[in-house]
């Protein structure tokens, strides 16, 4: 007898998850089509963002899309975190001086 195995709440990876689609019955492409998109669309998933992909598996496994794809979540916006660093500019041309022995 084949005992179903639990995955720890906090350790999601590719195989996992689609190991849980499949004992709940659906696979990629049917959730795909059932949100009118292609299955192609949603393959893409594994690999890069894919926020319609990511949101419908999360929403049909009913756990949140941070918990499912953890290293894509939170969102970094700012590039820079401190603002002591805000006025200073890499300005490459302007520091170099001109090379006069190639010319």
């Amino acid at each position: 007898m084949a005992t179903t195995k639990q995955v720890p709440k906090d350790d999601w990876d590719q195989h996992s998850i689609k190991a849980e689609l499949h004992r709940r019955g659906m696979t990629l492409a049917q959730l795909a089509r059932s949100k009118g998109r292609t299955p192609s669309a949603f393959s893409h998933v594994w690999k890069r963002h894919t926020a319609p992909a990511e949101q419908a598996i999360a929403e049909f496994l009913g756990i949140p899309k941070e918990v499912l794809f953890k290293d894509r979540y939170p969102k970094r916006t700012a590039k820079i975190l401190s603002s002591k660093h805000e006025g200073q500019r890499a300005r490459q041309k302007a520091t170099a001086a001109p090379d006069r022995k190639a010319a």
